[in-house]
């Protein structure tokens, strides 16, 4: 892809937040590979800074093998979360600003100090968090029905669109991230079950790849940056009018999020 034909395809997405999903980005540019996509979602980026938001951390996609494949793709991607996406426990998420959405729970990462590969270790990994949250990901997708390719899916911002926050932090030491586990509801009914193994084996192992991925893009994870690292289980809808909460093991807590009904 050129340059002009990067800038068509980040402004049919930019112009999709307004509520109508485009088609695969990959079917309307056939030749659009991995590098293409990232480039795609960095011009949405410059977009949204230039207007004022700002970056507040990053999110790991796709790190769980049940949701590569829900989405038929075979590896991880990363966005960015912006200030406007981040919401505290109990939020009320409209409707309207949102096309596709769908909740995930995940083990979010605060981090107390930088973090840049790469060469980034575990050891240096845990050093960097400062605490872990429970979160809910409302991801989303600007892409029709959800027919998304991994190229797809990274120009599209990681199908980002929101984190729900918890409000007590828990120190990295007084949990084991491999196995805690999570019970995820979809108005009061068990939707999925997962635990933190699921994430590449550990989450810990999805902030390593982040690191080492985008450092040398030039991209520093950012002390007091939030990091979610990829769900615990598939992702589970949210319509109107709908609540879902996630409780998660090791003491780590439980957090909710429901979505506005439609008028």
């Amino acid at each position: 892809m050129d340059d002009r034909t990067r800038a068509a395809a980040a402004q049919a997405l930019l112009d999709a937040y307004a509520g109508t999903p485009v088609p695969p980005l990959t079917e309307t540019y056939p030749g659009m590979g991995v590098e293409d996509a990232y480039a795609v979602q960095h011009l949405q980026l410059e977009h949204w800074r230039a207007a004022g938001r700002v970056v507040r951390g990053h999110k790991v996609g796709l790190t769980a093998r049940v949701m590569q494949r829900q989405l038929g793709v075979d590896q991880p991607d990363y966005g960015q979360l912006l200030d406007t996406m981040i919401l505290g426990d109990g939020a009320a998420l409209d409707p309207r600003a949102f096309l596709q959405p769908k909740a995930e729970p995940e083990i979010a990462f605060v981090l107390g100090r930088d973090l840049r590969g790469p060469g980034v270790t575990v050891v240096d990994a845990v050093r960097a968090v400062d605490h872990v949250l429970p979160a809910l990901e409302i991801i989303d997708s600007r892409i029709a029905d959800w027919r998304i390719g991994l190229a797809d899916t990274i120009a599209d911002n990681a199908s980002s669109g929101a984190v729900v926050l918890g409000a007590r932090p828990v120190r990295l030491a007084d949990l084991d991230l491999r196995l805690t586990g999570c019970v995820l509801t979809v108005d009061g009914e068990i939707a999925a079950t997962g635990a933190g193994g699921a994430v590449l084996g550990s989450p810990i192992n999805a902030l390593v790849w982040l690191a080492n991925t985008v450092g040398p893009r030039g991209v520093t994870l950012e002390a007091g940056q939030v990091v979610i690292p990829g769900s615990l289980t598939a992702a589970q809808p949210i319509r109107p009018g709908g609540v879902v909460s996630a409780a998660f093991g090791g003491g780590l807590g439980t957090v909710t999020t429901r979505m506005e009904a439609v008028a």
